[in-house]
């Protein structure tokens, strides 16, 4: 489909454009070989500066840590929570804000305003063809019916009686009757049947010739008499066959199969909403356009409407819900009338191989319902969209981490010494926040941090827990030797 090809390849060229501005760094009309400032070997220390350090610092021993404080081992439950979380954050990761430059790094290199203009119009590309996706799912859910010419072909065959045929066939004159046809101008690739255009075919025969029992001649197949049903085999034409050498008159019935189903009027409902044959939805909406035309509706109550005197005589009552009306139209609504042919059915042999022909109005579905259902459906380009996407993600977070190994250089070169004072601060704080350590290594390390104040007091209060400890462990040993 045209639509479909435009929208794919103009998110899949924006997407390339993109990438191709992250990694190269051409912005039009810059020559092919410039790039932008930022681009080059990464700088800065290997692994990433801001990291968690290793869990123990050079020079200290392991740390020791009591069972009650450690952090109980992730079970199965908190592992699903973990994937999940993981899951959540990788698809948060996908999303349009991760996509654009900070901008500190549009300050730094100018020529990632390009990138931002592209990322701009991906934004509105996007919004519009979700938004023609919708007036689409919104257009399907609606028939979609074009207006068709179906050309009848109505012929007959006669067989003159052969006196010295050996069947009792051929010694019996007979004639027989076709009726085809075919749907002109049919853009379809399938071609549709004949027969799945109708309901039912009647003929009705000259009951002078075969009396008022077998007049009637509903289409005879192999002994079986057609109607639509969900099992019936469609055919491209239907034939009668019966005995006779005169010319008979016919009235072909043909009731066409209309879906969504029309029903016909009332007459009186038909002469004051201008409509013979209608589906029933559109049948209410002219009922509702009429009602605000005339202002029936009540201005206290919105659920009742106030029949007019053509309302009255329809409905029989001075006031109704309009809500009401679908159960009141069913008394209203009458099958549609069947396309009435009259035909001569000719035994004479000169006329055997004139055929009449008839145009009938159908409805069939509009073929670009079919095409509008694909483009919905199709997944083309998207493997390759997705691809593009994942690799302007991936180009983003290098650039940040390049960011950030270029303002930990230029920290680092204003002032080292304060730089690294603060930085060993930081992967201290982060270290007590890994390891669950209580207090301040660094400072408990120092004698001088054993002569405060209140280490005394500590000392005794830990060493009269551990007596108390003591006293309960040899308590427990005594009444179990006791027992």
């Amino acid at each position: 489909m045209a639509t479909e090809d435009t929208a794919g390849g103009a998110r899949k060229a924006t997407k390339s454009k993109l990438f191709e501005f992250l990694v190269h760094g051409v912005r039009p009309g810059m020559p092919s070989g410039a790039r932008m400032p930022h681009q080059g070997a990464p700088m800065g220390p290997p692994g990433p500066p801001y990291s968690g350090s290793p869990t123990v610092r050079p020079g200290l021993p392991t740390p020791v840590m009591e069972p009650s404080r450690k952090r109980p081992a992730p079970s199965q439950q908190n592992q699903q929570q973990q994937n999940v979380q993981n899951r959540a954050r990788n698809a948060k990761r996908r999303k349009m804000a991760d996509k654009i430059l900070p901008q500190r790094i549009r300050e730094l290199v100018p020529e990632s305003q390009a990138y931002m203009d592209l990322l701009a119009f991906e934004r509105k590309l996007d919004q519009t063809i979700m938004r023609k996706r919708v007036d689409i799912q919104e257009a399907l859910k609606r028939p979609m019916k074009q207006k068709r010419k179906l050309r009848l072909y109505i012929s007959n065959t006669f067989n003159p009686a052969k006196p010295d045929a050996d069947d009792s066939d051929g010694s019996i004159a007979s004639w027989e009757l076709r009726v085809e046809g075919k749907l002109l101008d049919d853009p379809g690739k399938l071609k549709r049947k004949f027969s799945s255009f109708f309901k039912s075919l009647v003929i009705e025969l000259d009951k002078d010739l075969y009396g008022p029992d077998n007049h009637l001649v509903e289409y005879l197949s192999s002994g079986v008499f057609w109607h639509r049903t969900p099992t019936t085999q469609e055919t491209d034409g239907f034939q009668v066959k019966r005995p006779g050498d005169v010319s008979v008159r016919c009235t072909l019935l043909l009731m066409l199969d209309y879906q969504p189903p029309q029903f016909k009027l009332d007459p009186r409902l038909a002469r004051l909403l201008g409509i013979h044959t209608q589906t029933r939805s559109c049948i209410i909406q002219a009922l509702w356009q009429y009602v605000k035309t005339n202002k029936l509706q009540d201005s206290h109550d919105k659920e009742y409407i106030n029949c007019d005197k053509y309302f009255q005589q329809i409905f029989d009552c001075p006031r109704l819900k309009f809500s009401e009306i679908p159960q009141r139209l069913t008394n209203l609504l009458l099958p549609p009338d069947p396309i009435v042919i009259n035909h001569v059915i000719s035994v004479d042999p000169n006329d055997q191989k004139k055929t009449a022909c008839y145009d009938i109005d159908v409805e069939v579905e509009d073929p670009l319902k079919s095409q509008m259902s694909s483009f919905l459906l199709s997944t083309a380009n998207q493997q390759e969209i997705a691809s593009l996407d994942n690799k302007i993600h991936e180009t983003i977070e290098s650039i940040n981490q390049l960011k950030i190994q270029r303002d930990f250089m230029l920290s680092f070169s204003r002032d080292p010494k304060g730089y690294i004072q603060d930085w060993l601060k930081s992967q201290s704080r982060d270290l007590k926040m890994m390891t669950d350590v209580v207090g301040n290594p660094e400072e408990e390390r120092r004698a001088a941090f054993y002569h405060e104040p209140w280490s005394q007091e500590a000392v005794s209060r830990y060493f009269y827990c551990k007596i108390q400890q003591r006293r309960q462990e040899l308590e427990q040993a005594l009444a179990v030797r006791n027992t």
